[in-house]
């Protein structure tokens, strides 16, 4: 073939790959972020753990922006048991937060409720137990229900809203199909698929598989 021609074939399959909507390559799959245990800490509770004025050292930068694992973890006290080195992530929040999974409640003998972060009315309590001190919870601990974080991009190109609930798809050979996934739509979001250690294990996943989207029917 005469170099010529060649040169043209190349440019046409170049063309053919740059044609592609910029869509369906962004579309392929949401990133995995599995959830291990972990404490969301109020600027009150924060003094109290650690003391007066102390601040989250950081650890290491999360995916979500603005958001890191603390070099600070804390201890979990429950009716049957205890949980060492809990992190805590930062940075400070409103109210303490707890994310554990079903099988860290079991351990430590309390019931926590699956939940949207934030909803922790009525939820589980425990005692936390930090450096300097110790906080007893009436309530705070939840499993985290499992979740996909996205900006507003990809809410666009996924034909979702922030609250919408869809279907989640797992490959692998433990693969299968989670429903009532809550879609999270922010301007600085990330895409990824929060699920906790439980269902992960479960399911075979692990941090960075990528799983598919899919609209739920009804």
């Amino acid at each position: 073939m005469e170099r010529a021609a060649i040169e043209q074939v190349v440019a046409k399959v170049l063309a053919a790959l740059s044609a592609q909507p910029a869509e369906q390559a962004e579309t392929k799959g949401i990133p995995v972020g599995i959830s291990n245990r972990h404490i969301h800490l109020s600027a009150e509770h924060t003094a109290i753990l650690f003391g007066p004025g102390h601040e989250l050292t950081k650890d290491r930068d999360l995916k979500q922006t603005g958001e890191f694992a603390a070099k600070e973890t804390v201890t979990l006290v429950g009716p049957k048991g205890v949980i060492r080195g809990v992190r805590v992530l930062g940075p400070v929040r409103a109210f303490t937060q707890i994310e554990l999974s079903s099988t860290d409640g079991f351990s430590l003998g309390i019931n926590p409720p699956v939940r949207n972060s934030g909803d922790i009315a009525g939820s589980a309590g425990i005692v936390v137990v930090g450096s300097k001190g110790a906080v007893t919870l009436s309530e705070g601990v939840i499993c985290a229900a499992r979740h996909i974080h996205i900006c507003e991009k990809d809410a666009k190109l996924f034909q979702v809203a922030d609250g919408s609930r869809v279907t989640v798809a797992v490959p692998g050979p433990r693969g299968g199909t989670l429903s009532n996934v809550l879609v999270r739509v922010h301007p600085t979001f990330r895409r990824e698929f929060h699920i906790d250690t439980d269902e992960a294990n479960g399911l075979g996943l692990s941090n960075g598989q990528l799983v598919t989207l899919h609209h739920e029917e009804g």
